[in-house]
């Protein structure tokens, strides 16, 4: 399958941003052999640029499947390789919601309602750090993601149906992320940025399905990429200062 034009164009930036945005001087960024948990909320942007909507078209039927947002949330897990890179994994669960819509030209009827569908990701970042001032740093992450999808997802509107169902429970994908962090003394570090997930394949078939009166059905569907675009909001709990201080100068003196 080849990639979207667009991912290409992405995929050419970040690794450009990855490594441009290595420190001038090493005592300032990551801190090697110091970990740091942190916690993670992150709302769906469904933005045109990343083709929200799939156009389903059968015969009489055409269908319509809009992505219209989320909810990500999960914990993260991030460790100093050497004062530049870090090295950041997690889990997190997503909740992608979607309107959707059928029609049928013979029948003359219309359906629409709204599902909701989940699934849980594990990524593996690298990131590399700048600083923008005493405790305020910029870092940009590249690494896979590994995507799984427990369940389908069903709706039914009077005799049409909405049926999500999973392309395999296990699927890999590319995450790239570019933020900003804030680094206090005591209370530990506050994260605003932005983060692009890309599924190397569909993350499900969207099947619309219509039901006649003697419940025969007509039934047209399409693949779902499951890409998306998140504002990030993340917290990391502070450092064991002993630790810290045994592993080597803290990042943010």
């Amino acid at each position: 399958m080849r990639p979207h034009p667009r991912v290409l164009a992405i995929a050419r930036v970040v690794p450009l941003l990855w490594f441009g945005l290595a420190c001038t001087n090493d005592r300032l960024c990551a801190q090697s052999g110091v970990t740091t948990f942190g916690v993670q909320v992150k709302p769906v942007v469904p933005l045109s640029f990343f083709d929200p909507q799939v156009d389903l078209v059968g015969g009489a039927l055409k269908g319509r499947v809009t992505l219209t947002g989320g909810f990500a949330f999960g914990m993260l897990v991030r460790t100093g390789l050497s004062r530049t890179i870090s090295l950041e994994t997690g889990i997190s669960q997503i909740r992608r919601n979607y309107d959707w819509e059928l029609w049928n030209d013979t029948a003359g009827s219309h359906a629409a309602d709204k599902i909701r569908y989940i699934g849980y990701e594990i990524p593996v970042n690298m990131l590399v750090y700048i600083r923008l001032g005493q405790r305020t740093y910029m870092n940009t992450a590249l690494g896979a993601s590994i995507d799984m999808y427990p369940s389908d997802a069903v709706r039914e509107v009077d005799l049409d149906r909405a049926f999500w169902y999973r392309n395999g429970w296990v699927q890999a994908g590319l995450a790239g992320n570019l933020g900003v962090e804030y680094r206090f003394d005591k209370a530990g570090t506050v994260y605003l940025g932005a983060t692009y997930h890309r599924a190397f394949g569909d993350m499900a078939i969207a099947q619309l399905t219509y039901f006649t009166d003697q419940l025969v059905p007509y039934s047209i569907q399409k693949g779902i990429s499951g890409s998306y675009l998140t504002v990030d909001l993340r917290y990391f709990f502070p450092e064991d200062r002993d630790r810290s201080h045994g592993r080597g100068d803290r990042t943010d003196r």
